[in-house]
């Protein structure tokens, strides 16, 4: 029997940006084999509408060993791997469908909160090996990246087969920073010793990362 594929998922840009680094490492990442297994990447909307429906399709069409899905945190220095998905939709910025949730269920009917089924602690000790700065969190936020986090988990549940899901935040790239770097000075609003955001780490290395995940 073949083995069954890994799905990564990544997140299309929002809020305003043109890319997004979740959407770049999942594209270079479909079609690769690591450790025997055909990574098969798929992009996501940031589309509170969309979910949990999309989740279950996925996992329903592709029957995944294993979901990874990436998202970008702002600001962020490393490599975030998420123990835990809520219920909870509370937006800080609008969707890209222009839906603003506060304080809503990602279901009604589903658990508080639902951990993710990786080896995170694993995950982590092994990126950080390899000299890539990574850290454990607690929760993906309760944006798009929780909902999605939330929604894989809750599908994996019903599924005929075990699925492992989890999610995974990474920082901006180099060039998105320097857009931003030229966005502030000719803003000229706020001194750059002030920023909190600026942190990036290529694309190669976050790619490197998920890899390092998908072995674990």
């Amino acid at each position: 029997m073949a083995n069954r594929p890994v799905l990564i998922t990544g997140f299309e840009p929002y809020g305003g940006r043109g890319t997004n680094p979740a959407h770049e490492a999942m594209k270079q990442l479909h079609g690769r084999t690591i450790d025997g297994k055909t990574v098969i990447g798929r992009g996501l909307p940031v589309s509170f509408g969309r979910f949990p429906e999309i989740a279950a399709n996925l996992i329903e069409e592709l029957n995944p060993s294993t979901v990874i899905s990436l998202g970008l945190w702002p600001g962020e220095s490393m490599i975030r791997i998420e123990r835990i998905g809520v219920n909870i939709a509370d937006f800080g910025i609008p969707d890209n469908d222009g839906t603003l949730a506060v304080d809503e269920p990602v279901d009604r009917n589903g658990a508080a909160a639902l951990m993710s089924t990786l080896p995170t602690r694993a995950i982590e000790r092994a990126i950080l090996r390899e000299g890539i700065p990574a850290s454990l969190s607690a929760t993906a936020g309760t944006y798009l990246c929780n909902i999605c986090l939330y929604s894989f988990l809750q599908a994996a549940q019903q599924h005929r087969e075990p699925v492992a899901c989890g999610f995974i935040h990474v920082p901006y790239m180099p060039e998105q920073v320097a857009e931003l770097l030229v966005a502030v000075r000719d803003q000229a609003s706020v001194e750059l010793h002030q920023r909190s955001d600026f942190a990036s780490m290529d694309l190669q290395r976050i790619i490197r990362a998920v890899e390092i995940a998908i072995l674990q």
